[in-house]
């Protein structure tokens, strides 16, 4: 089985590669929703939905449906735009102006429907227009519980208001959590998309893709020696489209994702130019730590005094004498309970200026329990 993207006379200078902050913000919210999916982003995944004020994460859990489990296309609504030419918006309020340029019975279709639906592929009439394809959707969302059936008849009498909704979640989200997140994996997104642009033209598509993925492979000779040229995407699903619809207009878009892995997307609805979500790398929980070292940890946790500075520090970072303060004790005792947790790798230090920060290493404490974690971030 596999999704095959036709590309038959697409010009090179149609490929693009390029980040979008839409698209992984989805992938935040799918780790966030689906955290068995992704074991290395687990520190995040739990400090973050921790952090989560209960307003924000009743909304997403009432959303879910759009990034839970599988993904709706709204996330990447410039392969909808001819305009567009393939391009995302550089900021997430670009990318929410691309989404709200879409009509609504687009936006619909989009939101209702799943790349992993058997009739994903078929196209037709919009939900909004259309009483089989409204009836099916019903279905699916029926299928999927009480509350994505109401979410689904919401979107259904209400397009526009329900839209409205959701811009304001994902502005909501940016100021919660993805503001920062974006702010430490733009550079490394930006800089992969160059790089594999380079590679497209010094090496060429093959060696581009090689890159891009093992699961993909070009069949033909690209850009083209007369014959047909295809991308094949190795998944456990089919599917097929082309890069070359006069209507959406020529191009292919293959957008790099920290958060992605082990997935890898494809949008290939008809309608819409295709685009590729791919992992930059597996990300992955470190190997397991020496006996020695877990012997530390809990030698380390068992100390009342420290388990305290680990609720501290795990919610901001704090100098010595900040923590002595907060916890009652002179700054040498700190210092002494400090010195032990960073020693057992539970802490981690940097210099701002003049001054020397701690903070809980999230990634460390989650290897130890989702309890642990949730305990002294609760």
């Amino acid at each position: 089985m596999s999704t095959v993207i036709e590309i038959t006379g697409l010009p090179p200078e149609r490929i693009v590669f390029s980040p979008s902050p839409l698209a992984e913000l989805s992938f935040a919210l799918h780790a966030l929703a689906q955290p068995g999916h992704h074991p290395g982003l687990h520190g995040w995944t739990s400090s973050t939905t921790a952090a989560l004020k209960q307003d924000l994460a009743d909304r997403l859990h009432e959303a879910d449906f759009l990034w839970s489990p599988a993904f709706s296309d709204i996330s990447m609504p410039f392969a909808a735009l001819p305009h567009a030419q393939g391009h995302p918006g550089a900021t997430l309020a670009e990318d929410l102006d691309l989404l709200d340029q879409l009509d609504d019975e687009l936006f619909v279709a989009a939101a209702l429907e799943i790349s992993c639906s058997s009739i994903y592929s078929r196209g037709g009439p919009s939900p909004l227009v259309d009483a089989v394809a409204r009836e099916q959707a019903l279905e699916r969302a029926t299928a999927r519980g009480p509350r994505q059936t109401e979410f689904a008849h919401r979107l259904l009498a209400d397009p526009p208001g329900v839209r409205a909704w959701i811009r304001r979640l994902f502005e909501d989200c940016e100021q919660a959590f993805f503001a920062d997140v974006w702010q430490r994996v733009q550079v490394q997104l930006a800089a992969d998309a160059r790089h594999k642009a380079e590679l497209l033209r010094r090496k060429g598509l093959r060696e581009a893709l090689a890159e891009v993925s093992p699961a993909l492979s070009l069949e033909g000779e690209y850009p083209g020696a007369g014959g047909p040229v295809r991308i094949v995407v190795d998944k456990l699903s089919s599917g097929r489209t082309t890069a070359v619809d006069p209507a959406i207009g020529p191009g292919l878009t293959l957008v790099p994702s920290t958060l992605g892995w082990p997935h890898l997307m494809v949008l290939h609805a008809p309608g819409w130019r295709p685009v590729i979500h791919y992992p930059l790398a597996a990300t992955e929980l470190a190997g397991p730590p020496s006996l020695e070292l877990v012997r530390l940890r809990m030698e380390a946790l068992a100390h009342p005094m420290r388990m305290r500075i680990c609720r501290s520090v795990g919610r901001a970072a704090f100098t010595t004498g900040e923590l002595a303060a907060e916890c009652g004790i002179s700054a040498p005792e700190a210092s002494r309970h400090l010195a032990f947790l960073k020693k057992a790798g539970l802490v981690t230090t940097r210099r701002r200026g003049r001054y020397v920060l701690h903070q809980l290493d999230l990634t460390a404490v989650a290897r130890l329990g989702s309890d642990f974690l949730e305990g002294v971030l609760r």
